[in-house]
């Protein structure tokens, strides 16, 4: 073969080589969610890349099976090449057969090798690495098309390959896991603070939000003892007595040892207003039931497909042993500090029914005071002043 020719080929097989090391790094690093968007735009060539990332395995054996073709070309044709138009310089300069031969082959062998891991290998790798969303979307379609014109082939290795990774005991994927796990995303939340690209809360909160929902509710519950009752015979005046003295809008009803539901204030003091003589059983709404095994985020999914703020707990036996709060679950990984907790909840001793405004001197305005005071479960400044009075709102009142 001539010199310009093997020089041709030289420069053919060099790009060769990099176009499958970049369609194999782009495959691999670009991120699935991004290909189905520019897919649902209709961005040219995002279909064939996503196509490819079902497939990953057959297309990774399809690069690696071209890049070992370039390479063993580059071998064959590059080398030798070289090596005879550098033997008889070699020769020129005085230096015998053999090892003018031996110094042309080691120079030929040290360019070529040069010229496939820079041009070949590690410029293409950085490129797509760089935009591997881009370069999936350029490189697939033919990537793809030469894939198909080898497919038996490449079949055939894979599935060698596959069965030599059966052979220890590991499943072969045909698709990158897209998804991190818990402990992925705490070392990202970490590193990310060690960076410095979130703060130490944020860092904090992410890490609770992660770990907390995997907690035992035995671990979080309130114990039984602790918990406010009211008995399911009490009267309305009862019924707002004990919520008025414990400081609380709902208390758990309960008859002998069952578990009635729980009353609200204002479903007490509604029915006062209209006349009407009922007992705290009558006005029970249905609290959920959870097991003690049962983790943060059960609880948490249970409250809110039931549209309850708390639920009583029960070991194995079906034994009463607490109750967990929606707010008392959701603090425990939305703040960055313990804090005193909001409640709407049946037990004693964690902070007042309703964050209080701030006074003169914490200048906020009227109408931010009015929102700070008034919770979405109020319902309304009437709603607020039930809950937080425990008695009917007043046409001529101030608040």
């Amino acid at each position: 073969m001539s010199v310009p020719m093997a020089l041709f080929v030289t420069v053919l097989l060099l790009i060769g080589s990099g176009f499958f090391v970049a369609a194999e790094f782009a495959l691999v690093a670009a991120k699935r969610h991004r290909m189905e968007k520019a897919a649902a735009e209709g961005r040219r060539g995002a279909g064939s890349a996503l196509a490819g990332m079902r497939e990953l395995s057959l297309m990774l054996a399809g690069a690696q099976l071209g890049i070992t073709v370039c390479t063993l070309g580059l071998g064959s044709v590059s080398k030798p090449a070289i090596s005879h138009e550098l033997d008889p310089l070699l020769r020129t300069l005085g230096l015998p057969g053999a090892l003018s031969y031996g110094v042309a082959f080691a120079v030929a062998m040290i360019v070529v090798v040069f010229l496939h891991m820079v041009i070949g290998e590690m410029a293409p790798k950085s490129w797509a690495i760089a935009h591997p969303e881009r370069s999936a979307m350029l490189l697939s379609p033919p990537f793809r098309a030469v894939v198909k014109a080898v497919r038996p082939l490449i079949r055939l290795l894979n599935a060698v390959s596959n069965a030599l990774v059966r052979l220890c005991r590991v499943t072969p994927r045909d698709e990158l896991a897209s998804v991190h796990n818990r402990e992925q995303l705490t070392h990202l939340v970490a590193e990310s603070e060690r960076l410095g690209l979130i703060s130490e809360t944020d860092s904090e909160l992410l890490t609770r939000s992660l770990t907390e929902p995997e907690t035992p509710v035995r671990d979080v519950r309130v114990p039984a003892a602790e918990i406010v009752w009211v008995d399911g015979a009490a009267g309305l005046d009862e019924i707002l007595r004990v919520a008025a003295a414990r400081d609380r809008t709902r208390l758990l009803v309960r008859e002998h040892d069952t578990v009635l539901g729980s009353v609200h204030a204002r479903d007490a003091l509604v029915a006062r207003a209209r006349g009407r003589a009922a007992a705290a059983r009558a006005l029970a709404r249905p609290v959920p039931a959870l097991t003690e095994d049962a983790t943060v985020a059960d609880a948490i999914d249970l409250l809110r497909r039931r549209r309850s703020s708390f639920a009583v707990v029960r070991d194995a036996s079906g034994r009463l042993t607490g109750m967990v709060s929606l707010d008392d679950l959701l603090a425990r990984f939305l703040q960055p500090q313990p804090q005193p907790q909001p409640q709407h909840a049946a037990w004693p001793g964690r902070g007042p029914t309703h964050p209080r405004a701030p006074g003169p001197a914490s200048g906020a305005r009227p109408g931010a005071v009015v929102r700070q005071v008034i919770t979405r479960e109020d319902g309304g400044v009437d709603g607020h002043v039930v809950n937080d009075r425990f008695r009917p709102p007043d046409p001529r009142g101030r608040l």
